[in-house]
């Protein structure tokens, strides 16, 4: 409030009041707010207040209508909106266009900082918001099990190399390493509905698609046997069967 007072004693105009003058961040990814009434975990943020959001509005204030865009990836890297090839710089920019107006991206965390203190903010990031939603659902079909288990592991260790400044650091080079060695399949196109707040998913293809309609059919068909299943079962449950049956005889 002191920098309001001084700005109005001496006649500096302000995009801000007192009730808005929020510790702000932003580039092209995101917008933060942090301070005054979100400080209070037990206070509600006021999205419709004027002057809070900036990238877009709440989802209550978003059309009733939905909007939809294809995003086009080639290994894992976004190359066309809506058919139109563009740098990923400029499709984030258009992509925070279309997603505040449908109120998508608006995040209220709680985030544990490097030292272990916690701080309280709301973010903006509509087109960080779309883009991260498409890319997982292209590699929830281009990824195999595995891969993509550990790379929800490797994710949150890469976050936290880049949220804790160690960029420059081989661990962070190895990560980039691992991360290129699995986009090498996630091309295709992914088509979402934005409605109010929800990103959706509506078409999902890709010429290295893993999945199989016909195998994941529940019903007939010659690869998979229904037969098959009781075997299986016998014998991945074995251990549980047998600790289950151990266990009678322990100490208690």
């Amino acid at each position: 409030n002191e920098e309001i007072d001084y700005a109005e004693a001496h006649n500096v105009p302000l995009k801000v009041s007192r009730e808005t003058s929020y510790s702000k961040d932003k580039n092209l990814w995101h917008l933060s707010h942090e301070g005054l009434d979100l400080e209070d975990p037990a206070s509600e943020p006021l999205y419709d207040k004027p002057g809070f959001l900036e990238m877009g509005v709440s989802p209550a204030m978003a059309p009733d209508a939905p909007t939809y865009v294809t995003i086009d990836f080639e290994k894992g890297w976004p190359v066309a909106l809506n058919g139109e090839k563009m740098k990923a710089s400029a499709m984030i920019a258009k992509l925070n266009e279309i997603g505040g107006k449908n109120g998508i991206g608006i995040l209220d965390i709680v985030e544990n900082r490097l030292v272990g203190m916690k701080s309280r903010g709301v973010y903006e990031t509509p087109g960080g918001a779309i883009l991260y939603t498409a890319h997982d659902l292209l590699e929830s079909i281009t990824l195999d099990k595995e891969t993509s288990h550990f790379k929800a592991i490797a994710a949150q260790k890469y976050a936290d190399l880049v949220y804790n400044g160690q960029w420059f650091t081989p661990l962070r080079e190895a990560l980039d390493a691992f991360v290129d060695s699995t986009q090498a399949t996630v091309t295709g196109d992914v088509k979402v509905k934005l409605y109010k707040g929800n990103v959706t998913p509506a078409s999902i293809t890709s010429p290295y698609t893993l999945y199989d309609e016909q195998t994941a059919s529940f019903g007939e068909d010659d690869d998979y046997n229904q037969a098959d299943a009781a075997g299986f079962i016998n014998l991945f449950g074995l251990s549980i069967k047998e600790r289950a049956k151990l266990s009678k005889n322990w100490n208690k």
